[in-house]
């Protein structure tokens, strides 16, 4: 059987018997993780396994791990600063914000795969405009190229850890000042500026960085009437034609506001896939969820299939005991925990 499509969502700590069965379905391709499926290391180690166990190959297993305010999993794990606080450190020192980029983004990655976890959604390549309170912190500097310089290191970091990176939200959500969670934002710059600015770092990371990409729930009104996740012209066009990205493409969740002018589920997943995603997410409605796998026809996509392949390919990893034994592990989070400790106290 080969991979589906579709990435689910769980309710609990452990699978529940609905879950498995749903997870076995042919259009079935992952799960994401949230943090009210995290009680321990142990606990998610044992629940990737069991996820894992469920087929061959393997669903694949994602989560948004990215430091700061998104963080799923805490206990255990090391305290990730935000994005941003590492971005002020390389407007001090570029080599120094580079190397805690990639520290960030090596520890991260370690820790996940510690647990048995594929990949995380990160990193963000959004700008920070100053007008995003849903991007903010979660952005990495205020100029493309602060964006690129981080954003490579952080990858770099990733992949030494042998975990492949999902840079977002492209073309750039960070131009809108509402939450694509709640409703759906609108961008009225034209195309060439988002070019010029937004879309730099992706240019920049799209071959032979970015294992995928996710697009935004933005529509950018001078350039396509559908938002960006939903666009041929973005997907096709710009991401696959222009930026000549080979990697996967991930839908953002579905069950966002900034999805629902698709219609039902059914159809919001059917445009997505039909724009060029390779997979789309439906988060915390169960019912959608199960609405997109009972229409969505079940024959294997083999393009979408051989791009989600390189989910698959990593190397085995120390479990988290023997991960923080190593001297690497030691000094990423020494530097790490200093920098989150002085964003927390500045944020007091």
């Amino acid at each position: 059987m080969g991979p589906g499509q579709v990435m689910l969502d769980l309710e609990g700590v452990e699978l529940s018997p609905q879950e498995y069965e749903m997870l076995r379905h042919p259009q079935a391709g992952g799960v994401i993780l949230f943090t009210r499926n995290f009680e321990s290391v142990e606990q998610i180690a044992a629940l990737v396994d069991s996820i894992h166990s469920i087929r061959e190959p393997h669903l694949l297993v994602a989560v948004d791990h990215e430091g700061g305010r998104v963080q799923r999993f805490r206990d255990g794990f090391t305290r990730l600063p935000s994005s941003a606080a590492i971005g002020e450190v390389y407007d001090q020192d570029k080599a120094n914000g580079e190397k805690l980029a990639e520290q960030a983004g090596w520890i991260m990655a370690s820790e996940l795969r510690a647990v048995g976890i594929d990949f995380s959604f990160a990193p963000v390549l959004d700008i920070n405009h100053g007008v995003s309170g849903v991007i903010g912190d979660r952005a990495f500097h205020r100029t493309p190229h602060g964006v690129i310089a981080l954003g490579k290191a952080y990858v770099r970091g990733m992949r030494k850890a042998g975990m492949e990176a999902v840079g977002k939200h492209f073309p750039g959500h960070g131009g809108v000042r509402e939450d694509s969670h709640l409703t759906l934002p609108e961008d009225g710059r034209p195309l060439d500026v988002l070019l010029k600015e937004d879309v730099l770092p992706f240019v920049d990371l799209a071959n032979d960085t970015l294992a995928g990409i996710m697009p935004a729930h933005v529509r950018y009104t001078q350039v396509d009437e559908l938002p960006a996740g939903f666009s041929s012209f973005w997907l096709q066009e710009i991401l696959r034609e222009k930026l000549r990205f080979q990697g996967a493409i991930f839908s953002d969740d579905l069950s966002m506001a900034g999805a629902e002018s698709l219609g039902t589920y059914p159809d919001r997943a059917r445009a997505a896939l039909d724009a060029g995603c390779d997979m789309v997410l439906v988060c915390n409605h169960p019912e959608g969820a199960a609405t997109i796998l009972d229409t969505l026809p079940s024959e294997y996509d083999p393009v979408a299939g051989s791009r989600l392949a390189r989910f698959h390919r990593h190397r085995r990893h120390p479990q988290m005991n023997q991960l923080r034994k190593q001297a690497t592990w030691q000094a990423a989070f020494k530097a790490l925990d200093a920098l989150a400790n002085k964003e927390q106290d500045l944020n007091v």
